[in-house]
């Protein structure tokens, strides 16, 4: 092996099991958000995590159970919890207006799901972690009459705008930003409205 090579490894990690695991948690995100399922490579995941491949093997069991895992943890369900009602909508309006990375690890996680969504071998693993992950906790945020499907409708909406901050890639500015954000506030404050 090349010192070129050498030096360009990732730094041995000392034996911690948590570290570790995490370690290839966060790589197996990148990586699986970069190339997608079919073409994401468990040594090169083990590499990025400065781990051995056998380790990912050992912590979760393959490629499929990995990826399990990295799509439950791309969708953060306390978060919702966060959220004041009374600020929700504002809040959630200039999110949107902004630029689509602003938070890397967001937009990161963002393209993951993304492609879990355009795959068929990872569609239905992505259906399972969406509705225990995010449209549960979304639903028990929102509560009231027909929380089920208001919580859908509201991810759905959330979802677009987000695909339209990736796709525009920049901040709004000016008057388009104003009315952007009044708008998609108005959006946002009638989808968490409770009608009863």
């Amino acid at each position: 092996m090349s010192e070129a090579a050498i030096l360009a490894r990732p730094p041995a990690r000392k034996r911690d099991a948590a570290a570790t695991r995490a370690a290839i948690l966060a790589a197996a995100v990148t990586q699986f958000a970069r190339l997608g399922y079919d073409r994401a490579a468990l040594r090169d995941i083990a590499g990025e995590a400065g781990a051995d491949v056998a380790l990912i093997k050992r912590y979760f069991g393959g490629k499929e159970a990995l990826f399990t895992e990295a799509l439950k943890a791309s969708f953060r369900p306390e978060g919702w919890r966060q959220y004041d009602r009374a600020s929700f909508a504002r809040e959630i309006a200039e999110m949107m207006a902004g630029g689509a990375h602003a938070n890397e690890e967001r937009a990161q996680s963002f393209q993951f799901l993304l492609r879990a969504a355009t795959s068929p071998a990872t569609a239905p693993l992505l259906s399972v972690a969406l509705q225990d992950r995010f449209l549960g906790p979304i639903r028990e945020w929102l509560g009231g009459q027909d929380a089920q499907a208001r919580a859908r409708v509201l991810a759905a909406a959330f979802i677009g705008f987000l695909v339209e901050r990736l796709v525009r890639d920049e901040p709004l500015r000016g008057r388009e930003r104003d009315v952007f954000i009044t708008r998609a506030e108005a959006l946002f404050a009638s989808l968490i409205a409770d009608p009863s």
